[in-house]
């Protein structure tokens, strides 16, 4: 049953904007608030990649908040759209997804969404519904309603076509196809990414053209990954799969700088602004930021897993790297990684970890290397663009790698 919104509305506006980047526009929001009706808050996802990760639920939270505010979400799964191919900050056209393959990343988008929705009160819409039944008169219809200048207006768009690089006609769909999912769904509020503003900006200007009330739009920022350099994405090896095991999460979560690390609570800490901001205080006093790290990586744990599978990952992992095994402080170093991947061998002489590629190779039969406290068997893998290992080679030489 729709719960109906009671919380006041400077009380609500402040709720939402909380880790946002940018409300548009938020006078309207305010007064849609003040009707005391549900709005209708939409979120899509294209599912190109069959797991959520931590970027993904940054703006996944914001719907969290309105669901909670007692607003209907409406998660949108992109299966129509997904097989365009969201062009957003590529400088190339992508290869479009089949549909057999759209649908099969869905089906773990939907059971993992509810890890951090309600899912008795998330709509769970597929855009393919409407966009399949437009046809090709349909189609014609809609692209007469914009423009190519402004659709060249996109930032991408723009340098791509400056640069001589090619834009597919389907990637100029993909902007229309979007903002007419927000026409179809009726939506009141739509969610996305910073580098989603355009697209999100087009729905709400083809609502006017349609005789709708215009979205309002909610942007949150993107989330870098583990490397603190390049958005969190699977394809850069830098994310941390909300789905993966409680003790991989914990540990790629304590791998990452100390820096980074508050940029992570920031944007993913259910905690009260109040309790941050002591854990910060703690630190400049002369706290080991070690020991927010833990909090921070037990409560992202607890989240996707229980409070359980928590405690036994902290176990572990204090097993493996506190209790004599990796030190405190350690070199950092940065290695450039070529799009097809790094030989760890490589990687391990380039860091001063082994004299050469040979005695790496040796070490790693042997059994003496370990990557983030697991033992390395196999001397062919290859460490991704954006993947941060703390490498291990015998008993004494450490160092966390970024590779980029």
């Amino acid at each position: 049953m729709r719960q109906t919104p009671s919380v006041p509305v400077a009380e609500a506006l402040a709720r939402i904007k909380r880790g946002a980047q940018e409300l548009i526009v938020e006078e309207e929001l305010a007064r849609k608030l003040a009707r005391g009706a549900p709005l209708r808050v939409k979120l899509g996802l294209d599912p190109t990649a069959p797991d959520l990760h931590l970027g993904h639920t940054v703006v996944m939270n914001k719907l969290r908040d309105f669901q909670q505010l007692g607003h209907q979400v409406q998660f949108l799964i992109g299966d129509f759209t997904g097989m365009i191919g969201d062009p957003t900050g590529k400088n190339q056209t992508r290869p479009p997804l089949s549909r057999e393959q759209i649908l099969e990343n869905a089906k773990s988008y939907r059971e993992q969404a509810f890890r951090i929705l309600d899912a008795d009160r998330t709509q769970i819409l597929f855009n393919s519904e409407w966009s399949d039944k437009l046809g090709a008169e349909g189609m014609i219809r809609l692209a007469a309603r914009y423009t190519v200048a402004r659709l060249l207006e996109r930032d991408d768009f723009a340098k791509r076509y400056r640069g001589g690089q090619p834009i597919a006609v389907h990637e100029l769909l993909y902007p229309l196809m979007q903002g007419y999912d927000s026409v179809a769904m009726q939506a009141d509020v739509e969610l996305g990414g910073t580098d989603q503003k355009f697209n999100l900006l087009v729905g709400r200007e083809l609502q006017k053209d349609y005789g709708q009330e215009p979205q309002c739009i909610l942007t949150t920022p993107l989330l870098e990954g583990l490397d603190g350099v390049s958005k969190m994405s699977k394809s850069l090896g830098n994310y941390v799969g909300i789905a993966e095991p409680p003790g991989e999460i914990f540990g790629k979560l304590m791998s990452i700088s100390d820096g980074l690390m508050w940029r992570y609570i920031e944007l993913l800490s259910f905690e009260p602004a109040a309790v941050v901001r002591r854990w910060r205080l703690d630190v400049e006093a002369g706290a080991n930021p070690r020991d927010v790290k833990v909090r921070f990586a037990r409560e992202i744990v607890a989240r996707f897993h229980s409070a359980q599978a928590a405690d036994r990952a902290e176990e572990a992992f204090t097993q493996r790297f506190r209790l004599g095994q990796t030190p405190e402080q350690m070199p950092e170093v940065t290695l450039h990684c070529p799009e097809g991947g790094l030989v760890v061998t490589q990687a391990l002489k380039q860091a001063g970890l082994a004299p050469s590629v040979s005695e790496a190779a040796r070490n790693i039969e042997q059994g003496g290397v370990r990557l983030n406290g697991e033992r390395l068997t196999d001397k062919a893998r290859r460490l991704a663009p954006g993947e941060v290992v703390v490498a291990q080679v015998g008993k004494r030489k450490f160092a966390r790698i970024t590779l980029r």
